[in-house]
């Protein structure tokens, strides 16, 4: 069941990158949908805590500065990076980009946390920088630059956001993390994103699903309403239960998942397509991923999507020696 339940996430999780775009090139900025995005998904984790425990909605005054700055820099944004990167350049390559941050945060972890890290992380530095070599096609740039330095952006921004999580916040439920950090983000978005500018009737305006889905179409507030609900909470609790279930080596493979699912989605719905070449690439950039997931000699469960969904991260217990101190 595990593994169905990360299967099941990852798909949506996948697909939610195909609606953002749809929804992006029906009329939404990159930004506004980043604004409802993560305050949706605030408001959701907010109801649901206030249900079934209050009590976590408490967050310890010294803990303010760091949700503050992870609400910024690793979620508001993450979230904005990654739908520009949408805008520009296909889905998987700008979900693959934003994947990078695992290989990131086990590097990270050797050289400046000073932890033991298996020497397999240079083999996935390796691969993932000829894939990505492979995936741009650098000997003729036919990838959009921006797009590609948006997609690292992100990469970098999910990268603060786990680093600063499983360091500094392993008394928070990621539930309360979510709600925190999602809360503080669309705080920073409600003064730039120009939500303020966005036509009433764009709302309910119906929209086409675009690609193979054309014939269809939709309000633009039941995508708004999928998008968070389907592609967030939803996905979220999927996660959670997965990694409930499988070990953290296990789940964090496993949640790689998305990047082939992105790819499938974009390719079926948007007729999104990449030629041999890119494809090798891909492969080679997702193999390096896997093998950085298993890196760090105690492994942290990573689902990277946090550009389209809330979470999860998985605060890690503290070791056993420090459990017996206490």
């Amino acid at each position: 069941m595990g593994y169905i339940y990360a299967f099941g996430a990852a798909l949506l999780f996948g697909a939610n990158g195909s609606l953002t775009k749809v929804m992006i090139e029906a009329g939404f900025t990159a930004l506004q949908v980043t604004q409802f995005r993560v305050l949706g998904s605030a408001v959701i984790a907010g109801i649901v805590l206030a249900l079934i425990s209050p009590q976590s909605l408490r967050l310890p005054r010294s803990q303010w500065l760091t949700v503050a700055i992870m609400g910024v820099a690793g979620v508001a944004m993450l979230q904005a990076t990654y739908a520009i990167a949408l805008q520009l350049i296909p889905v998987g390559i700008a979900l693959l980009l934003e994947y990078l941050a695992v290989p990131m945060v086990a590097l990270f972890a050797l050289l400046v946390f000073k932890e033991r890290v298996r020497t397999r992380i240079w083999v996935s530095i390796g691969l993932i920088v000829l894939g990505l070599a492979i995936v741009a096609q650098l000997w003729n740039a036919s990838l959009n630059l921006w797009g590609v330095l948006a997609g690292l952006g992100a990469a970098i921004s999910l990268s603060t956001y786990l680093l600063m999580g499983e360091r500094q916040l392993q008394t928070i439920s990621p539930l309360a993390l979510m709600f925190w950090v999602m809360l503080a983000a669309s705080v920073f978005w409600a003064f730039f994103s120009g939500w303020w500018a966005i036509p009433s009737s764009l709302w309910i305006e119906s929209i086409s699903l675009s690609g193979a889905l054309e014939e269809f179409s939709a309000p633009m507030w039941t995508l708004m309403v999928t998008n968070i609900v389907l592609g967030s909470f939803v996905t979220f609790l999927m996660s959670l239960q997965a990694i409930k279930l499988l070990s953290a080596t296990a789940a964090g493979i496993a949640a790689t998942s998305e990047v082939a699912f992105a790819f499938v989605v974009a390719w079926w719905w948007l007729n999104e397509t990449l030629n041999v070449f890119q494809l090798v690439g891909a492969t080679l950039v997702l193999a390096g991923i896997i093998v950085a997931q298993t890196a760090r000699r105690t492994p942290t469960p990573v689902n990277a999507d946090l550009a389209l969904e809330t979470g999860p991260i998985v605060l890690p217990d503290p070791p056993a020696e420090e459990r017996t101190r206490a």
